[in-house]
């Protein structure tokens, strides 16, 4: 697993890999999102929920500079 290589990919074209530290956050994260309820819905998320995931990341990881667009996108 720890082999595994994940990227987001923004409008300009330019990838940003993410790494085990930054994936497990993000995971822990929108687990934290759907318990708490406020950005769940029966399907899926409510809007809004990617800001308020760029917040509760910039909190953990400061200095990865994940943003909703295109990071969480």
């Amino acid at each position: 697993f720890s082999q595994l290589s994940f990227s987001s990919q923004n409008s300009r074209g330019t990838k940003r890999k993410w790494n085990l530290e930054e994936d497990v956050v993000l995971v822990a994260c929108m687990v934290d999102l759907y318990n708490i309820g406020t950005y769940n819905a029966d399907t899926r998320f409510k809007a809004g929920y990617l800001n308020e995931l760029e917040r509760m990341l910039e909190k953990v990881l400061p200095h990865a500079t994940l943003k909703a667009k295109p990071n969480l996108e």
